[in-house]
């Protein structure tokens, strides 16, 4: 009877400590795993990354603002009206224009083409896109009298006249994306080239009352000077920042600020920027 309780109690002995054991060991290999994690510098997360590879398309619709600088459109037409004369060799009259910047504001719709590439977070893209503003179309004039002396003892009663417009009817954008994903959101930044079609004209009338010492005023005026043209393009530089919101696995909605430079056309500098929204399909 003796030994048979002695012999229970070693049995039970040896299941505690066998359990102790084993406790022992899973909470060892659980806090293998734990440093693990934090070796390599990340926490376990639930958080799922949605995927945003492949074609993607869709419309918008913006509100765009375009500065239009046409500074010096008109020198050249003020430096043709009087070119090989004394006035313009000492006083250089085409730069005394200076018309207005101007700005004007319009809505507009276009759509979208793209194709995203994934890996991890990291997104990586390319799209065109056509735009179309309802109306964007700037003018500018300017007037200036200045009376001189040249050196052949002329007085000079000059005055010049000048104006510029310019009208955006539309422009495509080609861009490279680089994006960040988390959640349900891609924020992304854009930069490429833009190609817009512009009409312009730019006119400039110069008249000169010149009176020679001890004659009488003689008045010169030359023919307006004019310089336009329907469908210009003009080349571009592209950037901006924007968001993509998915709202199904290929549904998402779109909003992004866009900045473009043109080159001049006709001697005029113009500057687009954009807010827009809209919405896309990926597949």
């Amino acid at each position: 009877m003796i030994r048979s309780v002695a012999s229970s109690r070693r049995l039970r002995a040896h299941c505690i400590a066998t359990a102790v054991v084993a406790a022992a060991g899973a909470g060892m290999a659980h806090a293998a795993d734990l440093d693990d994690s934090y070796l390599r510098g990340s926490f376990p997360s639930e958080e799922r990354v949605l995927s945003w590879d492949g074609i993607n398309f869709g419309a918008q619709i913006g509100y765009s603002s375009l500065n239009v600088d046409p500074e010096d459109a008109a020198s050249s037409l003020v430096a043709n009206s009087l070119r090989n004369t004394t006035l313009e060799s000492e006083f250089s009259p085409q730069d005394w224009t200076s018309l207005p910047k101007q700005s004007t504001n319009s809505t507009q719709y276009g759509f979208f083409l793209g194709y995203s590439a994934q890996w991890d977070r990291l997104v990586l893209g390319v799209d065109v896109a056509y735009n179309r503003p309802s109306s964007l179309e700037a003018s500018s004039i300017d007037s200036i009298a200045r009376r001189v002396t040249t050196s052949d003892n002329t007085v000079h009663d000059v005055s010049i006249n000048s104006s510029a417009s310019l009208k955006l009817h539309d422009y495509a954008t080609i861009r490279g994306r680089a994006g960040y994903a988390f959640g349900q959101f891609l924020p992304y930044a854009v930069l490429g080239a833009a190609v817009g079609r512009f009409d312009y004209a730019v006119s400039a009338t110069t008249v000169d009352v010149f009176t020679p010492s001890g004659g009488t005023p003689t008045v010169y005026a030359p023919p307006t000077q004019t310089d336009s043209k329907d469908n210009a393009y003009s080349a571009g530089f592209v950037a901006g920042l924007g968001m993509d919101v998915a709202l199904l696995p290929n549904v998402f909605l779109r909003a992004e600020w866009e900045y473009i430079i043109f080159s001049p056309v006709g001697g005029i500098r113009s500057q687009l920027n954009t807010g827009r929204v809209g919405i896309g399909l990926r597949f």
